[in-house]
């Protein structure tokens, strides 16, 4: 029984690319929400679109596999 995931180093750098993903997607959000004609939040909050809700969920997907299989190699 190996017990490689218990190095501190590799947890360190699993967290240190949770959080560069995790802000990556947030970007992601942001350039997406600046190219539509409309904000995305307030409609999705304020106007309860479930509609949008659900392609910007499609969105999040979509790009948090890039980025996972990005930072997987």
């Amino acid at each position: 029984m190996s017990l490689d995931w218990l190095r501190i180093d590799l947890m360190i750098s699993s967290i240190l690319y949770a959080f560069i993903g995790v802000g990556v997607l947030c970007l992601s959000f942001a350039v997406i929400d600046k190219f539509t004609p409309y904000d995305l939040w307030e409609q999705i909050v304020e106007h309860k679109n479930v509609a949008l809700a659900i392609v910007v969920a499609g969105m999040f997907v979509a790009v948090g596999q890039i980025i996972a299989a990005a930072i997987h190699g």
